[in-house]
């Protein structure tokens, strides 16, 4: 198998895309509109004439071109159909050959030796609602009941709304997705709303917005992309109201909810009580710079 690699201008998109919708493994991350958007720069690995494709996004500094972890991008990795465990170690040692420094996740169907593995719950909504909160947790029932007790309005919601109120709420604790990231993304969600591809709803009580969704949507999974609660949401458990209400209006559509984590006990925990279980996937760091800058890059 030959592998080659192509910078993003040069790459036949079109070829590019259907491999990613017909792989065994789709992703909308790894879909060439979304990593135009929001990858700074990536090039394309491609084996057999966009049998097997890989993307890597990247960076350069001080002369040093490293891949990086792009914001809102959850796995990316190798794609294709019925691919085999050599033909990833193939691309693998492609990558660690070609950047000496940086951070990649491989999706769910990607094996890979000595990474650390990463949660993502994922809940399938073939069923009915009522089939479906049959295999929620207690802590969660509990959590609905406590929601009845307030005026919760489930609704509608705006991409920007959304985006400003998870800056406001959460850009302390997120300080490596800078004001261009959310200047992309919003981009990058226009389009795919104007696909009927991204998914908004809130929950307020008495017009005071206290937690809002943003999901966007291919074929098979709808991305929970971006989720923001102000505190009173949890005194209230408007989060717990948001999802169920979100399943409840998704449900017997043959989807998945990509829950997208995580890796947070606590987040972990309230994704749990949905029903939803663990597909994990594997995130590796690369460091095989020169000494000294080995040291420095820990």
């Amino acid at each position: 198998m030959q592998i080659e690699i192509l910078p993003s201008f040069k790459i036949d998109k079109q070829k590019w895309d259907d491999c990613i919708k017909n792989s065994s493994n789709p992703l909308i991350y790894a879909s060439s509109v979304y990593l135009d958007y929001m990858a700074d720069y990536w090039d394309g690995f491609i084996a057999d004439d966009y049998s097997l494709v890989m993307p890597v996004p990247w960076r350069k500094k001080y002369g040093i071109k490293y891949c990086y972890a792009v914001p809102f991008i959850q796995q990316l990795g190798v794609f294709g159909k019925n691919f085999k465990q050599e033909e990833v170690d193939a691309f693998i040692s492609l990558l660690q050959q070609t950047f000496k420094y940086g951070d990649y996740s491989f999706n769910y169907l990607n094996q890979i030796k000595a990474a650390k593995q990463s949660n993502n719950y994922i809940l399938l909504l073939s069923s009915k609602y009522d089939v479906l909160k049959q295999f929620y947790l207690s802590h969660l029932e509990k959590n609905l009941h406590k929601a009845k007790k307030f005026p919760l309005q489930y609704e509608e919601g705006e991409i920007e709304e959304t985006i400003e109120l998870f800056k406001e709420i959460y850009a302390n604790r997120v300080k490596h997705i800078t004001q261009k990231d959310y200047k992309n993304f919003l981009e990058l969600c226009k389009v795919k709303q104007q696909e009927n591809n991204v998914v908004v709803r809130r929950v307020a009580n008495n017009n005071q917005l206290l937690a809002c969704v943003l999901l966007m949507k291919d074929e098979r999974r709808y991305y929970n992309l971006m989720m923001c609660a102000t505190g009173l949401a949890r005194h209230q458990s408007a989060g717990a109201l948001l999802y169920n209400e979100l399943i409840k209006e998704f449900s017997h559509s043959g989807m998945m909810l990509d829950f997208e984590g995580s890796d947070i006990a606590g987040i972990e925990f309230f994704y749990k009580g949905f029903g939803a279980v663990n597909q994990p996937y594997y995130r590796l760091h690369l460091n095989t710079l020169p000494f000294p800058l080995r040291l420095l890059k820990r």
